[in-house]
């Protein structure tokens, strides 16, 4: 049948697809709507697979919660250009919207669930690679739940480069809840309290700290009692609750939320790219190898 200019435009809209692509697919499915949009998603997919190899370490965090459950999720991009892409963002949206709603256990688990478009997650993340162009991986993610009397603090840093993720249990005070977000954000501690540090931690941190002080000349009869007082300051590098609170120097964190009636249950803090091999190519060397394709 005659592929008209209205059903090229009609497919486009509906699967963000170039026009030449649009046109073909409506040839070779006779017009067909519903085949064509298939037959660019397979095109899709297949483009994605050639993109497997590339390094994804930007990107973007993101929080959503809703009622007594929270996600928080970190979603990969090659650069940050497409990070920005208002694709890119409308994607890490609703991919958050189907992991509250769904809540599965991994992010394998995840990428095989089917969404309410009927696709996959695996297959609507690769759609959309298909159309910007980038390598796009869902990272990680983590679900919380609280009850009525807790609180969730979500606080999202640079549009989205560092995100943290707060429940206080005992205070419904939403604003505290985002100030502690905002303090872990800024200071990056690894725990809430003393008590999650192993025992293995903290006797390796005595132990290099005992042979610090001997290094120094210190007497071993002052030795141990210098130790404990560098671990008091170790301890207040990595727990959250015995940190200086940002926003008032004079009162620790565990001070802070006290005076709000609440304790830390436990946060998440999410930074783009961490831990990830990060891409060592300029632009124009990109530019360069897009042009001999």
């Amino acid at each position: 049948m005659a592929i008209t200019a209205q059903m090229v435009k009609e497919l486009r809209e509906k699967t963000g697809a170039g026009m030449m692509d649009c046109k073909k697919a409506l040839q070779e499915t006779d017009g067909d709507m519903e085949k064509a949009i298939d037959f660019l998603r397979e095109k899709g997919i297949a483009k994605a697979a050639k993109k497997a190899d590339r390094i994804a370490a930007e990107g973007t965090t993101f929080l959503l919660t809703e009622g007594n459950d929270a996600v928080i999720l970190e979603i990969n991009s090659e650069t940050d250009f497409v990070a920005k892409n208002e694709g890119f963002q409308t994607l890490v949206k609703e991919v958050a919207e189907f992991l509250l709603k769904s809540k599965p256990a991994s992010v394998e688990e995840a990428l095989t669930q089917t969404m309410d478009n009927g696709a996959t997650v695996d297959t609507h993340i690769n759609s959309a690679i298909a159309k910007i162009g980038e390598k796009i991986t869902l990272r990680r993610f983590e679900i919380k739940t609280k009850t009525d009397n807790d609180a969730f603090g979500a606080y999202l840093h640079m549009g989205g480069r560092i995100g943290v993720l707060t429940v206080l249990e005992g205070t419904t005070d939403e604003d505290a809840a985002k100030d502690v977000a905002m303090h872990i954000a800024a200071l990056n501690p690894k725990y809430v309290s003393r008590d999650e540090v192993s025992a293995d931690e903290v006797e390796r941190e005595r132990e290099v700290l005992t042979q610090q002080a001997l290094n120094e000349g210190k007497p071993e009869n002052i030795v141990a009692k210098m130790v404990e007082g560098r671990l008091s300051k170790y301890f207040e590098d990595v727990c959250v609750l015995d940190q200086s609170f940002v926003k008032n120097p004079d009162q620790k964190v565990r001070q802070f939320v006290e005076s709000k009636g609440g304790t830390v249950r436990e946060f998440v803090r999410y930074e783009v790219g961490e831990g990830l091999e990060k891409r060592e190519d300029n632009f124009a060397e990109e530019v360069m190898s897009q042009v001999k394709k």
